[in-house]
């Protein structure tokens, strides 16, 4: 085998004799190019040979000729038009970027801080959004002021008396068919790297569930004919598990097909993030396409409405740009950076305690006081919608339905906690009960979630995802994973900011809460 290298690239071919492979196989056995100028020089190349193999050599010098004027002019086109590529992307980005930061100017602070008519909870995988959803939002809302089937995709009459609760996967985009001058936006932030780890393990805890199934054709045929028999919904419906769980199940399936053909025996001491023999390994993971499509950068993807799953047309293609050329994050960094800072509450995963006590009195607080006036929904007869801008798209998303947010093997659990909480709830609910309901049913809810992981990693055991496995992954990973999400670094950091600043708030609103306090004790003592 020859190596040809022209013009900076190079192209492996084999020596072609007189029996060699035909012209077609020939080509077919050249290195897939890596950009349009290659593929350009390849082909050329490839028909270059072909003649010279049929031509006489008296030819050959004006044919040579013609080939290189053909490579220097078609080459440069294509380097003319990848240099557009990159002027349209930016051009499409910034224009988006600029559409999207101006529709957030004009909101004052007061109004920010304060509850509107309609709550959208933007829950971001892996955050602990279904604790605040089961243990806090079900406590705060009847449940007849949940939009019904509100979770993954949107499917909700917005006429509906009394709809006042949003939760869901959905991005940001949401807002695009919602009333955005009186819908509060809350979220919640996690460390980047914890995020992913945790999209990983609980895209192989849900897969490994199936691994009961004898293959994987058997595993699919069960799923479909249950589903028409489920009163809840498999996490295989919700946006990403939808399509993180069935990839990982075809790796799972296909890696026990290989060590039963192998007569491989698992024993001993295992890396659960390194075992291949049993898994996807981590490092492995993180590098797959669709990884890149729907985990790297995940939360600001989600915050700046352009995952997979957006409600905009042009989603794809500004997430595609980029992809393709880094350099363009900033702008969606910033349009997620600025949606962070008009939200009405922004909570971080790793302060789960803290984070709590400060929706209960930012956000719960509000609901409860709303709750006790009779004009406050948004869906009254005294204040009707205006289903301008909801129609078509609504319309659309009606047929791209989930209906709730929690899995089959989720949902005994979550509706047990739910339950629990509910019972106490009598509609007389302060800050403070709802935080002491919310804290008994986060343990319970854990207590669930701990019973099911183990039994759902049966199917790959010795592998097994707890806190000291996650320390035996090379920091090498770590700052690999870190690389990769380089705009959630920085929107993560931003909402650590956010959060300091929440905190100050809170303490500065009990401060004078106390004082005043002080002064009416004192004012009824002088009397």
């Amino acid at each position: 085998m020859e190596s040809l290298h022209f013009a900076g690239f190079q192209s492996e071919i084999f020596y072609i004799e007189v029996a060699s492979p035909s012209h077609a196989e020939f080509c077919a056995r050249l290195v897939r190019p890596k950009s349009s100028l290659e593929i350009v020089f390849s082909w050329v190349l490839c028909v270059y040979v072909f003649l010279l193999n049929s031509s006489t050599p008296k030819i050959m010098n004006a044919l040579l000729m013609f080939v290189l004027l053909l490579v220097c002019a078609v080459g440069k086109s294509v380097l003319a038009a990848e240099g557009y590529d990159y002027r349209h992307c930016e051009g499409n980005v910034k224009r988006w970027a600029d559409k999207s930061l101006l529709e957030l100017e004009g909101r004052t602070e007061q109004e920010r801080l304060e509850l509107k008519d309609l709550l959208f909870f933007l829950h971001i995988p892996r955050t602990g959004g279904r604790n605040y959803f089961n243990c806090f939002l079900r406590n705060l809302f009847p449940r007849e002021q949940e939009c019904p089937r509100s979770y993954d995709k949107l499917r909700f009459d917005p006429s509906k008396p009394g709809c006042r609760l949003v939760v869901t996967h959905d991005d940001y985009s949401l807002m695009s068919i919602l009333p955005s001058e009186r819908t509060s936006v809350v979220t919640v932030m996690r460390n980047p790297v914890d995020r992913v780890l945790g999209s990983y393990e609980f895209s192989v805890e849900v897969a490994s569930r199936f691994l009961i199934h004898p293959n994987l054709s058997s595993s699919i045929r069960l799923r479909r004919r249950n589903t028409t028999k489920m009163v809840g919904v498999s996490t295989l419906d919700i946006w990403p598990w939808k399509y993180l769980v069935p990839w990982m199940r075809e790796d799972l399936f296909a890696r026990r097909d290989a060590r039963r053909l192998e007569r491989m025996m698992m024993q001993g001491d295992v890396n659960s993030y390194d075992f291949p023999a049993m898994l996807m390994p981590l490092y492995e993971y993180i590098h797959q396409p669709m990884a890149y499509e729907i985990i790297h950068n995940g939360g600001t993807f989600q915050v700046a409405g352009l995952t997979n799953n957006s409600h905009l047309e042009e989603a794809q293609e500004i997430r595609q740009c980029v992809t393709k050329y880094p350099l363009l994050g900033k702008h969606v960094l910033e349009v997620a950076k600025r949606r962070l800072d008009q939200m009405l509450y922004v909570g971080l995963t790793e302060n789960h305690k803290d984070s709590a006590k400060m929706f209960a009195s930012m956000v719960g607080a509000q609901v409860l006081s709303q709750l006790q006036l009779s004009n406050s929904s948004i869906w009254s007869s005294n204040a009707p919608i205006n289903r301008t801008g909801f129609n078509s798209a609504l319309d659309a998303k009606l047929e791209q339905t989930s209906r709730v947010q929690i899995s089959v093997e989720d949902q005994k659990s979550n509706i047990n906690s739910a339950a629990e909480n509910a019972k106490e709830h009598k509609g007389n609910h302060t800050v403070g009960s709802l935080l002491d309901s919310y804290e008994k049913c986060v343990s319970n809810s854990r207590s669930g979630q701990v019973t099911r992981r183990i039994s759902s990693l049966k199917g790959i055991a010795p592998a097994n995802f707890t806190k000291q496995a996650r320390t035996r992954i090379p920091e090498s990973i770590i700052k690999e994973i870190e690389r990769l999400n380089s705009l959630d670094v920085e929107l993560h950091k931003h909402a650590q900011n956010i959060y300091s600043q929440q905190q100050k708030a809170r303490s500065e609103q009990q401060k004078a809460r106390s004082e005043h306090q002080t002064i009416v004790l004192l004012e009824s003592s002088s009397k």
